[in-house]
């Protein structure tokens, strides 16, 4: 499994519309975040998860050629904003791309890009998408590729994360289920928000983030949805333990 953060950020991403900090006038590239999403290439296929604003660039910066399926995690604009970029996919494979959302989040996908989903708008240049159904169980992506949802809770809203195999993606949370929780165990591998040093209304900051990381006890994990409250890469990274990592956009994990 190659997995690829094609995205660290917060919803503004890094560096803020006019913000002079030390973190947005950073020349280190470490310290530039594109919106939160990452690339999974597992078994042939190629996964994305959330198309939030950069989803374009990001496909770009990763030179993404083919992709099979899109998972989400919530309706945020942060997290769907880039739909509509799926268009050259569709154009070079010559068909729909799989999407899996729960109804919620499909609700909001049909009113945001209303012109996909009606059909007066139908016409050969709207994205072409064919939506799968998440519920609460466990659900493939063809025969090979299992994947376990996990919901966590983004302040009142239930966010999607997700398990496959020994590895699982957490963003947008504050609060897990213990059940939730146990999903979560065993891993390899935990990618996990972490929003910045002092304590928010709907995001984990650092200290709770490494406390669920030392609940679960995953061999590594690597933080991500980070925001320029976070403080400077290479200061926050001196302070975290060797198998703890602060995530960046552009960032290749190779899990066997």
């Amino acid at each position: 499994m190659e997995i690829t953060i094609t995205g660290s950020g917060t919803s503004q991403g890094v560096p803020v519309i006019g913000c002079t900090c030390n973190v947005c006038t950073s020349s280190n590239p470490k310290d530039s975040r594109l919106r939160s999403s990452i690339h999974i290439f597992y078994k042939n296929k190629s996964i994305v998860i959330d198309t939030g604003p950069d989803f374009r660039q990001q496909m770009l910066n990763s030179k993404i050629k083919n992709l099979d399926a899109i998972l989400y995690t919530h309706e945020h604009k942060d997290h769907v904003a880039g739909l509509d970029d799926v268009r050259p996919f569709n154009f070079i494979q010559k068909k729909p791309i799989e999407i899996f959302c729960n109804d919620r989040v499909f609700q909001a996908l049909k009113r945001e890009f209303h012109y996909i989903f009606d059909p007066k708008f139908q016409y050969p240049g709207i994205p072409k998408i064919n939506r799968n159904k998440i519920l609460k169980t466990k659900f493939k992506i063809d025969e090979d590729i299992e994947i376990e949802p996990i919901e966590v809770m983004h302040y009142k809203l239930p966010v999607l994360g997700f398990r496959i195999g020994k590895f699982a993606y957490i963003t947008d949370a504050k609060t897990i289920k213990e059940d939730e929780k146990e999903k979560l165990k065993g891993l390899d591998l935990l990618i996990v928000n972490a929003l910045r040093l002092k304590k928010h209304l709907s995001h984990f900051n650092l200290e709770e983030a490494l406390n669920l990381i030392e609940e679960l006890h995953p061999k590594k994990a690597i933080l991500t949805h980070i925001s320029h409250y976070m403080g400077l890469h290479e200061e926050i990274q001196k302070k975290l333990p060797d198998h703890i990592s602060l995530g960046y956009d552009n960032q290749k994990i190779i899990l066997n």
